[in-house]
């Protein structure tokens, strides 16, 4: 499979290339943390047992499945959903011509997974204890579903548009229609943000976290950071971005300038650093690029179809936030 690699005993591993441990279990842990998904061909209780003191939650476990040394079955055994066990063991039973033997109550009745859903969409789960309630729920009857999104027009099984004490509302905004409402909240959103020097990443998290709560926006939505390239060596940026686990751009005054639309400019930072909005202009920027969107030609402006603002400029203590979202 590609991106995989095969660890083994050292009698086994030397003659194919293998990595080779003097014993795999030793060496669990680390290979526990390092990977997305574990497979063992080995017996369920071996790979059980190696696996069980790293065990933390469904929301971080790696995915882990089992195989038979024959070939014969593809058994997922951990993060069947939010992991991807279960597509990833589908995915090697065809390849191998093996039975996929998948074990999860919403998959044998062919029901919505909520977090199944979560997990292939990208999207964040308000809450596992809501989450479980609502697995139990719709095992024995359909559930509601709303959404910030346009919904297809035949919904999976298990859901429907009825009002009701208990449904999943899929969206970025703090939002909670029903009595139990279970948030699957897609990661779709960027900020944008400009800061003056030497400003702290306290000062920059304060006012990200002001301007979200304004507008109402759950800040699990984030994807990424974008700025001006001015600011890639900025320390408190770079600081708020690592401890929000968020990845971050940088776009250079002429690329920012390639961002055509209606920006709260300014005279000042325009004459700073060559452009009039740092944090709106950048947080499109920064979609059209994931978008495919070039930016290399003045011929190929930007235009806001490639996402569009939902925080529009807020300045707090020296720092710029906007954010946008993809279409």
């Amino acid at each position: 499979m590609p991106y995989s690699d095969v660890h083994t005993i050292e009698k086994f591993a030397l003659p194919h290339g293998f990595t080779a441990h003097k014993s795999v279990c030793a060496d669990m842990g680390e290979l526990f943390h390092s990977h997305d998904a574990l497979i063992f061909i080995c017996a369920c209780g071996i790979a059980v047992r190696d696996v069980a003191p790293y065990l933390k939650n469904k929301t971080v476990d790696p995915a882990v499945l089992v195989l038979d040394d024959t070939g014969r079955f593809v058994i997922p055994i951990l993060s069947g959903h939010i992991g991807g066990a279960n597509r990833l063991a589908v995915d090697l039973a065809e390849r191998l011509g093996a039975t996929p033997v998948i074990t999860t109550a919403t998959d044998r009745a062919s029901r919505f997974s909520c977090d199944a859903w979560a997990a292939e969409h990208n999207c964040a789960i308000s809450s596992m204890k809501v989450a479980k309630d609502i697995s139990a729920a719709i095992f024995n009857k359909d559930i509601s579903l709303s959404s910030e999104f346009e919904l297809p027009e035949i919904l999976p099984c298990g859901l429907n548009r009825n009002d009701s004490d208990i449904g999943i509302y899929i969206g970025i905004h703090n939002i909670t229609p029903y009595k139990t409402t279970l948030r699957l909240i897609p990661r779709i959103v960027t900020l944008g943000i400009g800061c003056r020097r030497e400003v702290s990443h306290e000062t920059i998290s304060d006012a990200v976290k002001s301007a979200l709560e304004d507008a109402n926006i759950d800040p699990r939505a984030l994807e990424r950071v974008a700025s001006i390239d001015m600011k890639s060596d900025e320390v408190g940026l770079l600081e708020f971005a690592d401890m929000s686990g968020l990845p971050i751009e940088f776009y250079s005054a002429d690329e920012l300038l390639k961002v055509e639309d209606e920006f709260s400019e300014s005279e000042f930072v325009r004459s700073t650093v060559g452009v009039g909005n740092v944090c709106e202009r950048s947080a499109i920027c920064c979609i059209a690029s994931h978008c495919g969107k070039t930016l290399e030609t003045e011929s190929q402006d930007v235009s806001m179809n490639t996402g569009r603002l939902v925080i529009h400029k807020t300045a707090r203590d020296g720092v710029t936030v906007a954010a946008a979202v993809r279409d």
